[in-house]
Parts: structure tokens; C-alpha cells; sequence
């Protein structure tokens, strides 16, 4: 294969990924702003730890979309650290996000149910790129790659026949 073909795969890859990524990502958005509507609306829990509730419900939502649809061809050998590090780099995603909606409630006062949603959908549109970049870097780790050795799967394979040793006939001799 040659350059701008495995460049064409990899951006094809990477387009499915950011697909994929989206579609779990959107329904952790649904998730999260009804989680948070829900809280805002029918409970006294103050704006912002109500939305830092529904954003630790969504993120329980997303690991599961993640792990077995986005990530299930990646390595599945640790477990234990792929969780850690999920809940680790969504903790920080969540403390992006929250900033956010923090910023905009205390700092400016701007908490009607409107001004709420619109800054909790900009929190996590801002923490949602630092999430992609940290769990396909840290977390969801790639298989490593076939070395540069294997032959392509399209490129013809040749077998050379060991030569065949060939000793004069005793008889002959």
C-alpha cells in the first residue's frame, strides 16, 4: 500500500472513531442535560452540584458506550487501569465543564433554567475535546500495530522452497 492510501485508511479510521465517539457522546449530552433539568427543576440541590451530578450519571452511561461499542477493538488486558484512568480523565473533564457553569452562576449570576442549559452544553462542548484526546491517548489504548515485516493482506505472498540437499549416489561413486 502505498502512502496516500494508508493516509486515506488512517483518516477513515479516525473519521469512525469521531463518529462513534459522537454518537455515545450525544447520548451522555441527553443524559446529562435531563439528569440536570430534572435536578434543577424538582430538587433544591443547588445549580452547580446538580450539574455535577448529572455529569458523573452521564459519564457512567458514556464508559459503557465507550468500552463495548467506540473502544471495543482496542486492548482489553487491564481493566482495572482502563477504568482508573477514565474516571480520572472524566473527573477532569467534569471540572472543566463544571468551571463553566460555576463561572457563568457565581461570576456573572447568570443561573434562569435557560442560561444554565446553554452554559452547561458549552462546558461540555469544551471539556468533550479534551476527553477525546485523553481516552484514545491514555485510556482505550490501541493494539500495537503488525510490524512493518508482515506482508499486506492484498500484496501477493511468495513461499521459497527450502533447497533440497542432493547427495551422489553411493553406487555411482
Amino acid at each position: 500500500m502505498n502512502e496516500r492510501g494508508a493516509l486515506r485508511v488512517r483518516l477513515e479510521l479516525l473519521a469512525r472513531e469521531i463518529a462513534k465517539f459522537g454518537v455515545v457522546g450525544a447520548v451522555g449530552l441527553v443524559v446529562n442535560i435531563a439528569v440536570s433539568n430534572l435536578l434543577w427543576r424538582y430538587t433544591d440541590i443547588p445549580t452547580v452540584r446538580a450539574g455535577l451530578l448529572a455529569t458523573f450519571v452521564a459519564i457512567l452511561c458514556n464508559y459503557v458506550g465507550f468500552r463495548y461499542w467506540t473502544y471495543r477493538d482496542r486492548d482489553k488486558t487491564g481493566r482495572t487501569r482502563e477504568l482508573t484512568l477514565f474516571l480520572l480523565f472524566s473527573a477532569a473533564g467534569a471540572v472543566i465543564e463544571t468551571g463553566v457553569l460555576y463561572v457563568a452562576t457565581y461570576g456573572f449570576g447568570w443561573d434562569t433554567p435557560v442560561q444554565s442549559n446553554v452554559f452547561k452544553i458549552v462546558g461540555i462542548g469544551v471539556a468533550t475535546l479534551f476527553r477525546f484526546w485523553s481516552y484514545r491517548t491514555w485510556v482505550f489504548k490501541a493494539l500495537p500495530a503488525p510490524s512493518e515485516g508482515v506482508a499486506d493482506k492484498e500484496a501477493p505472498v511468495t513461499v521459497v522452497a527450502p533447497a533440497a540437499r542432493v547427495e551422489a549416489d553411493p553406487a555411482r561413486r
